[in-house]
């Protein structure tokens, strides 16, 4: 009875915190007097001036919107993909699943723009070529950012996008493009409710992802003991775990909790403390930046 109401109490929270669709979600509402965890966090590297600003003379890759067929929900859904620089149909890439937030949508992390941000990196060499791929994570008919996103039907659809991701969209996107299909070529990351998400269903399915991120993760986040039950097997199959959140968001408290339990479990797990960051994608923009150089490698 407890478990339920402590949950019940993060979801009116969370519709204090997130009260606005798209990018400018400050922390607040009753987070206020949420306890933070002690944690030792890592060290911050600030990102370089620019390297979310379109650069003249280099190669660039393209955005796409496609639809597939999800026999999970029952409908057509459609998904936002950036393909890298020089895309070349006879070599294999990896995939990285980016994922949006409680008032978003598959078009809501091109706010962050990601494809500036890899064609950046690229030109730098500092990333390996990957395919991006952007769904909308409401697993529900009615999968729209519209109307009142903090329904039970609604929520529930983001916890039915883990079936819908692991049984309709990679198969999908293994189909339509040329990619790797193990799990050492995939990885899952998200900003707030999307954290959540790549959290519970990265850790969730360790034979699906190597590479899991959260960027700000939200309420949803499962109690570590839960993300991670058996300790040994993400050890094994987990190549990196990597969160990070402002130090201004009361949000802190999903990542830094089980940054605690890691740290104390020895499993290795990145928590990046950004100096000064709220919910916004200041952050997620700096989460990417840093996630999509350590990946694939």
């Amino acid at each position: 009875m407890k478990k339920v109401l402590f949950s019940a109490l993060l979801s009116l929270a969370f519709v204090a915190v997130e009260a606005q669709p798209g990018g400018g979600r400050p922390g607040g509402g009753m987070f206020g007097n949420m306890p933070q965890i002690e944690v030792t966090f890592n060290e911050y590297v600030a990102a370089p001036d620019g390297f979310d600003k379109e650069r003249a003379d280099i190669t660039r890759g393209m955005l796409e919107e496609t639809t597939y067929e999800s026999k999970t929900v029952g409908t057509t859904r459609k998904v936002t993909v950036y393909l890298p620089p020089q895309y070349d149909k006879s070599k294999k890439y990896p995939v990285l699943y980016l994922l949006h937030g409680i008032g978003g949508d598959h078009k809501e992390w091109l706010q962050g723009v990601p494809n500036i941000i890899m064609d950046n990196l690229y030109a730098e060499q500092k990333a390996a070529p990957m395919i991006i791929v952007m769904p909308n994570g409401r697993a529900i008919p009615d999968d729209s950012a519209g109307g009142n996103v903090y329904s039970q039907e609604k929520q529930q659809g983001f916890a039915n996008f883990e079936r819908d991701l692991i049984d309709d969209l990679i198969p999908f996107i293994q189909g339509k493009y040329s990619t790797y299909t193990d799990q050492a070529h995939r990885a899952v990351a998200g900003l707030s409710m999307g954290g959540g998400q790549s959290l519970n269903f990265g850790l969730g399915n360790l034979d699906q992802f190597a590479y899991v991120g959260g960027f700000s993760s939200a309420p949803n986040t499962k109690q570590p003991e839960q993300l991670i039950p058996d300790v040994e097997a993400t050890k094994k199959q987990n190549k990196l775990l990597w969160m990070v959140c402002g130090s201004d968001d009361r949000l802190m408290m999903f990542s830094s909790r089980l940054k605690a339990f890691c740290d104390e479990k020895g499993v290795p797990c990145t928590l990046i403390n950004y100096p000064g960051g709220n919910h916004n994608f200041v952050v997620w923009k700096y989460g990417l930046y840093n996630f999509a150089q350590l990946i694939f490698k």
